[in-house]
This record gives structure tokens, C-alpha cells and sequence, in this order.
């Protein structure tokens, strides 16, 4: 059963309704071997310009996976945030983008400082952020026309001190070049990515390619010995972090120049007048893991984690189209 919603434009165009249809559908695309599949669906009959009386196309949403890039959320000041007339510019990619503003892919964002020099709250900030990336989506270069909708749908919310900016675009996957991804770097002039703590950013592209490499130990490795013989697979070089395990004892180490894949190098008492790993471990009874960056929630964040929000996303792509002038 379909589930029909009024839409209107309550700033511009007060009392002129739309209607926004949500559906849940079963359909069999093409190259799915005649295998069908239950979609959720969102149309309308309105049109995106009621002069040349333009149709929408309907939406199928199948893919659920949408790119973000979060703050850091170590900096501010009880949610606030200082902008000024020296800092104020970012820069940000969604998906795939290869024009912006200057040829890198990257377009460049101008956020409002207060007037009156006081420090401005993040959801304010994330208000104004929301709008300036959604403007971007008719500015895009002639190379990027088709990321309309990825900057048109874009959503930025201030959450737990982190500033999350979501791609309105959704794909089967965070990574390659069919992605949906956000990417925000640093402004070329007046920048204020540090202060907003895009300097140290997570996205859902960096959590996505990151891979446990560990492997067994090969040898029996005895502690204040200065070489760790391992299986390969690790990638091991100097000055990795590595944990080493035998499920009763746990050591964490830095590996030392002279490192390779199946030797890891060790600080000793002798020789760097400290113990690297403590403990003792028996060939195939231990394994040892490379340690890499990983974000706080272990996995990309499903941004659309309900049928709730994912409704919300089909009536949000569908109605930012609509003309609502007559």
C-alpha cells in the first residue's frame, strides 16, 4: 500500500502543496538473471519546472550504503565553535567528483562568521554547512553533472560534538568509483578546518579499507630476543605497531629498522635499554596483528539504519525536485 505525503515549500512558496507517494515494490532489473527484488520506491506527479512541465523520474532505492565524513569532535568550546573573518573556507568532495572549484575535484565552501566576533554554535554551523553544499549542486563543472543529486540531498548534522556530513547519494559501496563518499581538506586561503576538526577527519572511504593483516608466529620467540619471526602477510616494515597474542598474554611493540614481512625486528635491554615484547610465545600458539587506525564504531556507520530514515531519504531526493512555484 502506498503511502501518500503532502509537501510544501513553506518559505517561498506557502499553501501550495505536492504530493509525494512512498511505495514498497518488486521488480526485476536488468542484469539481475530475471531475479526480482522488493524496492522501496518514491515518485510523484509534479514537476521539477511547471513551465516546460518536466517530469521526475521515480526513485528505487536498492542500495543503502552512503558516504560521510565526520569531525574529530576534539575541539570547541561547549559546542561552539570561533569563525572569523581569517577562518572560514573548507573544501569538500562528494563521491566521485573531478571539476570543482579549481580542477582538483574539490569545491570550496565560504561558512558565515557572527557578526559580532562570539563563537557559533555547531548546529548553526551545520545548518549553514547543510545549505552551502546543497548550492553546490548548480554550480557542479560540466565533468560532474552527474553527482547532481549527491550535493543536492547532502545532509549535515551536529551530533555527540562531531560534525557528520552526509553524501545524498546512495551506492553498494563506500570505496572504488561507483562510491558514495564525502572528503573535506583544507581551504587554499582562510581556512578553518582545524577549528571545526576536519583536520583530523573520519570518513566512511578510510574506515572501509581498513584491513586486519596478522598472521602465526614461526618460531618460538623468547622475550628480550631481538628478532620476531612470523608467516607473512603482515606487510611489516620499521616503525609499524603490532600486537602479538597467544590468548593468555598480550604485548604491544613498535617494530625497529631492518624489519621485512616474515622478520620483525625488536627493541631489546641491551640494545635500546627497554623489553619490547615480555612474554615468551610458542610457534603456531601466537599470532601477531598489524594495529591500524580505526574509527570508534568499528565499521562505516550505516548513516540510513532504519526503513524510517530510509523513507525519510526517498520523500528528501524526490521533493528537493518539485517546482513549488505554482
Amino acid at each position: 500500500m502506498a503511502i501518500n505525503m503532502n509537501i510544501q515549500d513553506l518559505e517561498n512558496y506557502p499553501g501550495t502543496t505536492k504530493n509525494v507517494s512512498i511505495d514498497l515494490s518488486s521488480i526485476i532489473p536488468v542484469g539481475n538473471e530475471g531475479d526480482e527484488v522488493f524496492v522501496l520506491s518514491a515518485q510523484t506527479s509534479a514537476y521539477s519546472d511547471n513551465v516546460d512541465r518536466t517530469s521526475i523520474s521515480d526513485l528505487y532505492i536498492t542500495d543503502i550504503n552512503t558516504g560521510w565524513c565526520k569531525s574529530s569532535g576534539l575541539v570547541g568550546d561547549s559546542g561552539k565553535f570561533t569563525l572569523d573573518g581569517a577562518h572560514y573556507s573548507l573544501k569538500i568532495k562528494m563521491d566521485t567528483t573531478v571539476s570543482g572549484t579549481d580542477g582538483s575535484g574539490y569545491y570550496s565552501i565560504d561558512l558565515t562568521p557572527n557578526d559580532d566576533g562570539t563563537p557559533v554554535n555547531g548546529e548553526a554551523i551545520a545548518d549553514e554547512f547543510e545549505i552551502k553544499i546543497r548550492a553546490i549542486a548548480y554550480n557542479l563543472g560540466s565533468a560532474d553533472a552527474g553527482f547532481y543529486k549527491a550535493y543536492k540531498n547532502a545532509s549535515v548534522e551536529y551530533s555527540g560534538g562531531k560534525f557528520w556530513v552526509v553524501s545524498g547519494s546512495l551506492s553498494k559501496t563506500y570505496t572504488g568509483n561507483s562510491r558514495s563518499s564525502v572528503d573535506i581538506i583544507a581551504a587554499d586561503v582562510n581556512d578553518c578546518s582545524s577549528i571545526l576538526g576536519f583536520d583530523l577527519p573520519t570518513t566512511s572511504a578510510s574506515v572501509d579499507t581498513v584491513s586486519v593483516k596478522e598472521a602465526l608466529l614461526s618460531y618460538d620467540y623468547t622475550t628480550n630476543t631481538d628478532t620476531l619471526l612470523v608467516n607473512t602477510g603482515t606487510g611489516a616494515t620499521g616503525g609499524m605497531a603490532f600486537m602479538i597474542t597467544d590468548g593468555n598474554n598480550t604485548d604491544y611493540f613498535t617494530s625497529l629498522s631492518g624489519t621485512i614481512d616474515s622478520s620483525i625486528k625488536v627493541a631489546t635491554i641491551g640494545a635500546n635499554s627497554f623489553t619490547g615484547i615480555g612474554n615468551s610465545y610458542v610457534a603456531g600458539e601466537a599470532k601477531i596483528q598489524r594495529l591500524r587506525e580505526q574509527d570508534i564504531d568499528s565499521r562505516p556507520y550505516q548513516w540510513y539504519n532504519s526503513v524510517d530514515k530510509l523513507v525519510r531519504y526517498g520523500v528528501k531526493v524526490i521533493s528537493n525536485q518539485i517546482d513549488y512555484s505554482s
